[in-house]
């Protein structure tokens, strides 16, 4: 009911004409400027508050210039939030601008490097104006396609924050107490091997730890099997002789050991929780069935593919589009006789790293991709250049399967790359 009524604003007899809407926000407000095609200004600056007044403010002031919404171009440099979701449900058109964009545009058209709120929000109303047909308007993606993307980055974020803590702490320990790094070596980032960590984070309590209790601690992290040889095997490691450092600043690292081994602990629970929350929004989704059936996408995959490529039917023109917002599509760089491809470095790095895994689970499920894969590395490509040029692949195979609502086939992804013998000798 806040949105407003532009329908109901009577016309003049003039025809409805674009109006350019350049929204500069923060965190407590927002800052507007309003162009008309010629890039007038019809309001040279407003600052607005966040929130709802703010939202209303802004449809009333666009009211004043425009009668329908589909001729409000608005520019602004996020594509979530309130605010953002409030300006698409009104029906206005909305472009989400990288700032890096900005940025370059501001560049073009002034040299001395000044840089207000006022003139960002000219900027963009000016760049949506003259090159809004460079950008990608926000994509209508559904709230079940929305929701599992907010799940997804949320489960893969704190993922990426676990393994920042377990570099902490193998850090910690590589300065004060190696042995725990030459016993538990890669097996560190388990939960066996923290529940060790956690009843002896220092090379003293480690170094007096029975074999019974090396066990314990290992069944509670939850190792099955092996756990009397691995015990020992541990204590024979933890008690060799080696430098020490001195009892009180041991006992200072292994305060701050027993520290990490703790949040990592809950971050692995809470991983878990995200992981059950995600698998329930992604199963409930229609384009679930399709993804999960493609090689290589589980569940946790197939929710990132999902959540970040959107299931807006008409956000992309073809595969090449969808190809090149996964960012798995390479770029070409030519001049005069030089001409070098390489992969994209901006790209959205939630869905590359989606894309990557795909790919390299693709490979033991898919004969077809690990044909593809292993004909990539005979011709020299490294392992990761070769995942890529198969997550592109994958990409474009997907992109045909919902255009077509239909579940991957084997034979139609790949058959077309198999020659016979006899086609080959008629060749």
């Amino acid at each position: 009911m806040f949105l407003f009524g532009l329908q109901a604003k009577a016309h003049d007899g003039r025809e409805d004409e674009l109006i350019f809407v350049g929204n500069d926000w923060s965190e407590d407000h927002h800052d507007v400027a309003i162009l008309d095609e010629a890039g007038r200004p019809l309001v040279a600056h407003r600052r607005l508050p966040e929130g709802l007044a703010g939202v209303a403010a802004l449809h009333q002031l666009i009211a004043e210039h425009a009668d329908d919404p589909a001729a409000v171009v608005i520019g602004i440099e996020t594509d979530r939030g309130l605010w953002v979701m409030s300006l698409v449900a009104a029906g206005y058109q909305v472009y989400a601008i990288n700032p890096l964009s900005v940025s370059r545009y501001r560049e073009r058209h002034s040299v001395s490097g000044a840089k207000s709120d006022p003139g960002d929000c000219h900027v963009l109303a000016d760049l949506v104006r003259t090159d809004r047909h460079a950008h990608r308007p926000i994509a209508g993606d559904s709230p079940e396609a929305e929701a599992v993307k907010v799940l997804a980055r949320a489960h893969q974020r704190l993922i990426w924050d676990r393994q920042r803590q377990m570099n902490r702490l193998r850090s910690i320990l590589r300065e004060f107490f190696p042995g725990a790094l030459e016993a538990l070596g890669t097996e560190l980032a388990g939960p066996d091997a923290l529940g060790l960590l956690a009843r002896a984070p220092t090379p003293g309590a480690a170094a007096g730890l029975s074999k019974s209790a090396i066990a314990a601690a290992l069944r509670k992290g939850g190792r099955q099997r092996n756990v009397e040889a691995k015990a020992a095997q541990l204590q024979e490691i933890l008690r060799r002789p080696r430098l020490d450092t001195p009892e009180a600043l041991a006992a200072a690292y292994g305060a701050q050991v027993a520290s990490a081994v703790a949040v990592i602990g809950e971050m692995t629970r809470q991983i878990a929780s995200l992981e059950t929350s995600l698998a329930e929004s992604f199963e409930s989704h229609p384009d679930a069935e399709i993804l999960r059936s493609l090689p290589g996408l589980g569940t946790v995959l197939g929710a990132r593919v999902l959540g970040e490529l959107g299931d807006d039917p008409n956000r992309y023109a073809d595969a090449r589009a969808r190809k090149n917002y996964a960012g798995t599509s390479p770029v070409t760089k030519a001049s005069g006789k030089k001409r070098t491809v390489l992969a994209r470095f901006v790209r959205n790095r939630h869905l590359a790293d989606a894309c990557y895994r795909w790919a390299f689970c693709a490979t033991n499920s898919s004969p077809g991709a690990r044909a593809f894969y292993d004909e990539h590395r005979a011709k020299g490509d490294t392992h990761d250049q070769s995942l890529r040029v198969l997550s592109n692949r994958l990409v474009g195979i997907l992109d045909g399967c919902l255009r077509s609502r239909s579940l991957y086939d084997e034979g139609k992804a790949w058959g077309h790359r198999i020659t016979s013998p006899g086609a080959k000798a008629a060749a």
